[in-house]
């Protein structure tokens, strides 16, 4: 009998191909070439061509194999060879490095209890490299888990020296993302656009529907048999970034302001954590106002 390192080979390596050009003729057959070249399999590959801006985006999954070379010559023999000839913004990257994200919150907890759960529990990969509240509420929940927990109180004549020091913590973390768990500022547009593509929002509610405050009070007072939550990446227009992921759920007229709340708060949790987790696998391509999001394996 085969010892069980014997029966099951070391995994090989998988990385994420992320790649946008120009629309045109022979783009996936210029990719699966090269890296049919290179060894390489592909596990998984998915493209779309939006008719409407002219624009080409491909998520391909694919593994090294022994006569691969290191990723590194991959990534530089693609540059020279692919995507500068087809005029393509691309990256490779490897799955298993955690996503460094900064986590920012106000007093509401749901949506950070869920997002710290789904860390630990290794649903999402992230390595939350700092917490950062304009309030003191949730600094035990934060410091509970062993991450740090920064205190940026906001109000009118401090508000752009925060955001410069906001910007400052992204930076001095090597941090790519940015969540807004509920966190109930509005960004200056110069942060914004600073931010774009990479700081994700959950609005409660369905966009472009109950903007504002109190959104569960008015689909109360409008008789909603829908209630929804948003996640979309934030820009200067307000709760009008390009959408991610929404979650709906049906409710009817027994409903009161106090349970369309509750429903809203697991539609906001499921909905910020998918669009999490498509943003940090590499599934979400900004096509304008919009976004291009490939959801198969």
């Amino acid at each position: 009998m085969r010892s069980t390192s014997e029966a099951t080979p070391p995994a090989r390596p998988e990385y994420i191909l992320h790649a946008s050009c120009p629309a045109g003729i022979g783009i996936v057959a210029a990719v699966a070439t090269f890296l049919a070249e290179r060894d390489c399999y592909i596990c998984a590959l998915e493209q779309f061509d939006d008719d409407s801006t002219a624009r080409f985006f491909m998520r391909a999954v694919f593994r090294q194999q022994d006569k691969s070379p290191a990723i590194d010559a991959i990534r530089a023999e693609f540059d020279s060879t692919v995507a500068t000839r087809l005029d393509m913004g691309w990256k490779i990257y490897d799955p298993l490095d955690p996503v460094r994200t900064v986590i920012m919150v106000s007093k509401t907890d749901h949506c950070l209890d869920d997002l710290l759960y789904r860390r630990r529990t290794g649903e999402l990969n992230l390595s939350i490299t700092a917490v950062v509240s304009n309030h003191l509420d949730l600094r035990p929940m934060v410091e509970r888990e062993g991450i740090r927990f920064i205190f940026l109180p906001v109000n009118k004549d401090n508000k752009a020296q925060q955001e410069a020091r906001l910007l400052e913590i992204v930076d001095e973390t090597d941090s790519e993302l940015v969540v807004l768990a509920r966190y109930m500022q509005i960004l200056s547009d110069g942060l914004a656009r600073r931010l774009a593509g990479k700081c994700i929002n959950i609005h409660h509610s369905f966009l472009p529907g109950f903007k504002g405050a109190k959104p569960y009070q008015q689909a109360f007072d409008r008789g909603v048999k829908l209630i929804g939550a948003t996640a979309h990446y934030a820009t200067p227009d307000l709760d009008e970034g390009p959408i991610i992921e929404q979650v709906l759920t049906r409710v009817d007229h027994n409903y009161r302001v106090d349970q369309l709340t509750r429903v809203g708060r697991d539609n906001e949790c499921l909905a910020l954590a998918t669009a999490v987790k498509f943003h940090i696998e590499r599934r979400v391509f900004v096509d304008g106002n919009k976004t291009v999001v490939f959801r198969g394996p």
